[in-house]
């Protein structure tokens, strides 16, 4: 068996970073690899480390304080999404959407639901839309929060991180008046929402964004001008828009980069046509863009929910179609037929036709979608979910590439990935 110091030898020969990490397969501590022109050191950080934003693990290669390459390595949360939603109905998997960007739930349910109205052949009322579009957008506000604040803790900046948890908490009072739960919320159902919007909900709305821009300016007054903020993240972690795009990025990450790609306005779903908001874009592709469009996406999120609370109409919040979409609970408890309906549909699920659709929907970190193929079953023969968390992690490696051990930290950070929906 070879000694550790000839292992280092032969890897040292070799020079791949694959090799190296070879090496060490079964190894619990870091190692410096000699080679004849350079040292380097293969740093394991993570799975389990407060700064890479749950369990991801990074094997890094550095020189000296520099870092040369980057494999990051991903599956410590695999939890077999995909493959729960095809052994579910249909509407059995509405819940587990919630767990994938648990930061905000009730887009993930918009857009899964979303999909499997596609492929169903139903749509949802107007003011079940406009319900809907209100929910993603505050959910878009809350993640940015989260964001942000994580972002600005990772560099230092504990304030921000409480001011944004302040605002996020806020949030967190409305979803429970919208939904009945803050966190979890299972709120989109096929054909429409579960419960309707009361005056009491719109209100608590109204009351947040009202009060809700004067804080973000106080968040943005702290870090804008903030040496130590500038410092840690203007030029650092830079990605242009060609390889942005050629690597996966989509969202706030590659707006950052100047590329205006947004789902909303791409290839617009609900009524986000109906409704009036900018693209926010940012040059330079760095940790402090990328701050940036989320900073201001969160006015224009502002802009279109007063927007839906002033626009949105009266009617039902769901459509009637008592073979796909679940009956209204006071009639399932006084009619027969409404009964029989909902045993059907709670138990066997909807049976959409033979066929497959791919809806995507701009979510709080790119571009979020599913793909369903369907076999005329009540539940999925194929479901894949294309996670942004997941894509843009992809970019890490070229972003780390020439960086410090110290902006590691700040470029995680600034790429916002949630690892429940990287792993599924």
């Amino acid at each position: 068996m070879a000694t550790l110091s000839e292992e280092k030898q032969n890897v040292s020969s070799t020079g791949s970073f694959g090799q190296i990490l070879k090496a060490l397969e079964d190894k619990d501590t870091n190692v410096i690899m000699e080679d004849p022109l350079e040292n380097y050191m293969v740093l394991n950080m993570g799975p389990q480390h407060p700064a890479t934003h749950g369990v991801l693990r990074l094997l890094i290669k550095l020189d000296g304080e520099t870092v040369v390459d980057c494999l990051p390595d991903l599956g410590y949360l695999h939890r077999g999404y995909e493959k729960i939603a095809e052994a579910s109905t249909y509407f059995e998997f509405i819940p587990h959407t919630d767990r994938l960007d648990y930061i905000s739930p009730l887009a993930n349910n918009v857009a899964y639901v979303l999909a499997v109205e596609k492929i169903a052949g139903v749509e949802a009322p107007p003011r079940a839309q406009y319900i809907r579009v209100m929910a993603a957008e505050l959910a878009r506000i809350s993640s940015h929060l989260m964001a942000i604040g994580s972002m600005a803790l990772d560099v230092g900046a504990i304030t921000v991180f409480l001011w944004a948890f302040r605002e996020r908490e806020k949030l967190y009072d409305v979803f429970d008046l919208l939904t009945g739960v803050r966190f979890t919320t299972s709120y989109t159902r096929i054909g429409g929402v579960a419960q309707d919007i009361t005056d009491e909900t719109k209100q608590a709305i109204k009351k947040f964004l009202d009060e809700f821009p004067k804080n973000l300016d106080e968040m943005k007054r702290m870090l804008n001008r903030n040496r130590i903020f500038l410092g840690r993240t203007v030029g650092i972690g830079v990605i242009d828009g060609k390889t942005a795009v050629e690597i996966g990025f989509s969202g706030p990450n590659l707006r950052a980069s100047g590329v205006d790609y947004d789902v909303r306005t791409f290839s617009p779903y609900l009524v986000y046509d109906q409704l009036s908001f900018d693209v926010i874009t940012e040059k330079n592709g760095d940790c402090f863009s990328r701050y940036m469009v989320r900073m201001r996406e969160m006015e224009e999120s502002v802009k279109l929910v007063l927007q839906a609370l002033e626009k949105i109409p009266q009617g039902p919040i769901k459509v009637d179609m008592p073979k796909q979409v679940l009956p209204k609970k006071e009639r399932v408890y006084t009619k027969m037929e409404e009964l029989i309906h909902d045993f059907v549909i709670v138990n066997d699920g909807v049976h959409p036709p033979v066929g497959d659709c791919y809806v995507a929907t701009e979510g709080s970190k790119g571009e979020l979608g599913f793909y369903i193929i369907s076999d005329g079953s009540g539940q999925p023969w194929r479901l894949k979910i294309r996670s942004p968390s997941f894509c843009n992690l992809q970019a890490l490696p070229i972003l780390l590439k020439g960086q410090m051990i110290s902006d590691i930290v700040a470029i995680i950070g600034s790429i916002d990935p949630i690892m429940g929906e990287a792993d599924k």
